[in-house]
């Protein structure tokens, strides 16, 4: 009796903290879509009134349908992602327009009018929400009667989904939002990842404990979704600042980041080898205790130049200036070490590591915007 009340308290314990979690979850994704939402609120009820108001229409529901399909929900609209689905929602309204106009109603046109749309959506896009939207429209077109109190006729379902189009490009370029805020947040976790992951491998080669090393290895290998968001994020930006003339000023600030963004790809590629020969220095006691304590206060040393560039990347205007310049200089006098002999490595596992963590401070140098050969220079002369 006493086992199946201790069971049901255990479930009851773990059911509510499942229940917290989730909440927290959702109130943090209902909190970062708010301008989302409101973007969309804006599109599709825009686009209807207009369609209603100015080109009078009678209840013009493909306008408000194509203003929210081509908006979506993503966290920032991209200019040409909703050119290209606005286009799509138009082409597909229309070529079920014309299908009806010439064919009539019937379900021979449906299939054919379902069908095509689908085609269309999956060519423009590869998402299954997309197409199946799409089609639901294309056989809207199809089931419900043509309007004829305009004077487009059949066709004013194709003028609807023009307009809402339009109006949810306007809004997603004309929304004053800061196009920096979102590469620098995902950019920011990519730097904290890479400066706890070279703590940890400081930390495992310094007291010579491989399972803190692996702690390091899956933190490293776990940036690269991170690394993914930043490459979209970096692109939306670019786009925003391309098309809209809110944001054109930051075009050279999304040059830099985009700039840091791939630099910082590549040394954390270089950190997962790296981290992996630690690991195996570890295991097979390559490094002597003088060795080890010299490798561990250089990756710290190295933590402390990443902490450094990623409170820079938050910086905009001269404050981004002074801290990649911060940056840079505690950066280069780590690469200033970056020799076996001064770091008193008599071995050839030891030397490969040095020769990795070389190569991925030359990233991280170029990360600040220096150039490749003056990065380079900073490194002793091996010899």
């Amino acid at each position: 009796m006493s086992s199946a009340a201790d069971s049901f308290k255990h479930a009851s314990r773990g059911g509510v903290r499942f229940m917290l979690t989730r909440s927290r979850a959702g109130f943090a994704r209902a909190r970062r879509s708010v301008v989302p939402a409101a973007q969309m609120t804006a599109s599709g009820v825009g686009a209807y009134l207009i369609a209603e108001q100015l080109l009078g229409h009678h209840q013009p529901i493909f306008a408000a349908v194509a203003a929210l399909v081509a908006m979506g929900f993503t966290k920032e609209p991209r200019g040409r992602k909703v050119i290209e689905v606005a286009a799509g929602c138009t082409l597909g309204v229309f070529i079920a327009d014309m299908l009806v106009h010439f064919f009539g109603q019937g379900w021979l046109v449906a299939v054919g009018v379902v069908f095509l749309a689908v085609m269309i959506a999956r060519f423009l896009d590869s998402g299954a929400t997309f197409a199946m939207q799409m089609g639901l429209q294309a056989l809207l077109v199809v089931v419900l009667p043509a309007p004829e109190d305009t004077a487009l006729g059949v066709f004013s379902r194709s003028a609807d989904a023009m307009v809402g189009g339009a109006t949810a490009l306007t809004i997603a370029l004309l929304t004053p939002k800061d196009p920096r805020s979102e590469p620098v947040r995902e950019l920011k976790g990519v730097t904290g990842d890479l400066t706890r992951a070279l703590r940890e491998t400081a930390a495992a080669v310094r007291d010579g404990d491989s399972r803190e090393g692996w702690h390091a290895l899956i933190r490293a290998r776990g940036t690269q979704p991170k690394i993914d968001e930043v490459t979209k994020a970096v692109t939306t930006a670019q786009e925003l600042t391309r098309y809209s003339p809110a944001h054109r000023r930051h075009r050279h600030y999304i040059r830099r980041i985009e700039r840091t963004a791939d630099k910082l790809d590549l040394a954390v590629r270089s950190l997962r080898v790296v981290v992996r020969r630690s690991i195996s220095s570890i295991d097979h006691a390559a490094l002597d205790t003088a060795g080890a304590e010299n490798l561990a206060r250089l990756l710290d040393e190295l933590a402390d130049g990443t902490a450094l560039l990623s409170r820079a990347v938050a910086e905009s205007g001269p404050g981004f200036d002074r801290g990649m310049e911060a940056a840079a200089k505690s950066l280069a006098v780590v690469a200033a070490q970056l020799h076996p002999q001064r770091l008193g490595i008599h071995n050839l596992e030891g030397d490969t590591i040095v020769l990795l963590i070389r190569t991925m401070v030359v990233d991280l140098l170029e990360a600040t915007g220096m150039e490749h050969d003056e990065a380079d220079a900073h490194l002793p002369v091996l010899g």
